[in-house]
């Protein structure tokens, strides 16, 4: 059978891109900067213990990352030959947000600039809403700034409950982000509210619309729910999982990659939420697959629960419990299958603030048969979605170069 999983590790970037420095982030490095932790002594800020990641290693993520920076890190020492074939890539689309690395990957960069919310206070326009006011019939909006999810419940959460004005804010990415409690405002209600809004900010280009329900009673207790909704601009033209599709292939979407097509190209969507549902779900997904499939997974927990919030230690669990959790899904791969393991930008928790960065992404594509070894820096995310292409036998993808 021809069968291939894509498995994002959403920001496991390996050090800062060229261009970062146009970005602020001329020296990012999620995964070097975390091993550098992971290995500091307690006395002076760090774990006191190196990064253990065997079996990404033995793919190949301490060669691709050693490549991009020029050094190994204490975890990540590259030992022996790598099973995979392996290497990384540079973006092409420009900015460093989730919806135009997804795209990249899968065939299609983004050759225009998506519209953003630049300024730090007073970030949408009024025009934009008071318009969403008027369509959803609100008093108004709490924020209407830049800010972390987090953050922003514990300073305007209370308010939001006594007010019902819903929290809308932004970030350094192409985003619209509105979050409402469950209960108190409804979490029906706050989709209808996020649908309207998507409508709104086509005209500004905004990637994505993003609901962020929340539950609790008072600022020390409000917690985000995996109810999380994206809607996203739909992509300018077809992908590689139109082209598997419309070719008669299964496309499965696990995790929030059917919100970041905005469902085109999308077969069969599944649900799931945290590490361990995902990579259940990928595997059965997998298992149960026929000839001509593919099951897309997004590990947005590395992204969410750790960049964001500047968790170095908490990505440096969720990473060492991933790595445990690989060798099922590697041994339900037969002959004919394929596993490409990569990211989709950066978010180095040791960075300032709570943004992406703009970062190389590692590849490493495994299957049985298939021989490994190095592919190189590769000039597009792009290349990943040609060499799907060509392991299901479609035709050339507009963009990439396939590494198979």
């Amino acid at each position: 059978m021809t069968r291939a999983i894509l498995l994002v590790l959403d920001s496991l970037g390996i050090g800062a891109l060229p261009d970062a420095d146009r970005y602020g982030d001329a020296g990012a490095d999620t995964l070097g900067h975390i091993a550098d932790w992971c290995a500091r002594p307690l006395a002076v800020g760090g774990r006191g213990r190196a990064l253990t990641i065997p079996h990404l290693c033995r793919l190949g993520l301490a060669h691709a990352a050693a490549r991009v920076t020029g050094r190994a890190r204490a975890g990540l020492v590259p030992e022996g030959e790598p099973l995979a074939r392996w290497g990384f890539a540079r973006e092409r689309s420009t900015g460093k947000d989730t919806v135009s690395g997804h795209w990249e990957m899968a065939g299609l960069p983004v050759d225009f600039e998506w519209g953003y919310f630049r300024e730090p206070e007073h970030s949408m326009p009024r025009d934009l809403l008071d318009a969403l006011g008027d369509a959803a019939g609100l008093p108004g909006f709490l924020g209407n700034c830049h800010a972390s999810g987090t953050e922003i419940l514990r300073r305007l959460g209370d308010e939001h409950i006594r007010s019902g004005r819903p929290i809308i804010y932004t970030s350094a990415d192409s985003v619209l982000q509105i979050a409402a409690h469950e209960e108190a405002f409804g979490l029906e209600r706050l989709y209808r509210l996020c649908r309207q809004a998507r409508r709104l900010a086509d005209d500004y280009r905004i990637g994505r619309v993003i609901a962020r329900p929340f539950t609790g009673s008072h600022a020390d207790d409000f917690k985000r729910t995996p109810n999380r909704r994206d809607w996203a601009m739909p992509p300018t033209a077809p992908t590689l999982l139109d082209r598997l599709a419309e070719a008669g292939g299964e496309v499965v979407g696990i995790g929030k990659i059917p919100d970041i097509f905005a469902g085109r190209g999308i077969t069969r969507a599944v649900k799931a939420h945290g590490l361990p549902a995902l990579m259940a779900a990928t595997r059965e997904a997998f298992i149960a697959c026929v000839d001509q499939s593919l099951v897309f997974t997004n590990l947005v927990d590395f992204d969410q629960d750790y960049g964001h919030r500047r968790d170095v230690a908490g990505y440096a669990d969720a990473l060492e419990r991933f790595d445990a959790m690989l060798p099922p899904l590697l041994d339900a791969l037969a002959p004919g299958d394929l596993l490409v393991l990569t990211a989709d930008h950066g978010n180095d928790p040791t960075w300032p603030g709570s943004d992406h960065t703009r970062e190389h992404i590692p590849i490493l594509a495994f299957g049985p048969g298939l021989a490994p070894g190095p592919i190189g820096g590769r000039d597009s995310f792009a290349d990943i979605g040609q060499s799907l292409a060509r392991h299901f036998g479609l035709p050339p993808l507009p963009h990439g170069d396939c590494f198979l």
